[in-house]
């Protein structure tokens, strides 16, 4: 039985993304003052790299609208 574009993407998906949601909590321990030491310019720069990429990828799975020149 051969999988279709429709299952791979869906297991493939479920896959990725709990990697990532996985690789998030992991970060957050990294919040534990008790055993880190971090600045917050430190934390900006992370959670501004992670909000860009999130932004650059969610915007790769939206449709783009054809752009039509108006007056």
């Amino acid at each position: 039985m051969t999988e279709t574009r429709q299952d791979r993407f869906k297991r493939l998906a479920v896959q990725r993304t709990n990697i990532v949601l996985e690789k998030l909590r992991i970060l957050g321990n990294l919040s534990n003052r008790a055993n880190y030491d971090y600045s917050d310019e430190e934390i900006n720069k992370i959670f501004y790299a992670i909000d860009s990429q999130l932004k650059m990828t969610k915007a790769r799975f939206i449709k783009k609208k054809k752009k039509e020149f108006r007056l």
